[in-house]
């Protein structure tokens, strides 16, 4: 049995920055609710761009596990 050491480091990266990038984007999710909650008593426009950034956020969060469950399955 021999082991593909370039494409075992290759999976590795490629898992370690999808992992840090889908981690990340959830986390501007949150923050931008957070935004959204604390800037709703001063001015109305930025709340809105908060929570519409935020969803954005949450979109395409949820696209890339549809994308990598997709993956999986074909």
């Amino acid at each position: 049995m021999k082991i593909d050491w370039a494409a075992l480091g290759s999976v590795f990266g490629v898992s370690l920055v999808a992992t840090v990038a889908l981690v990340g984007l959830f986390t501007l999710g949150v923050v931008g609710l957070t935004k959204q909650e604390s800037a709703a008593g001063g001015r109305g426009g930025s709340a809105v761009l908060a929570r519409t950034g935020a969803y954005a956020c949450f979109a395409l969060c949820a696209a890339a596990v549809a994308y990598g469950i997709y993956l999986i399955v074909v």
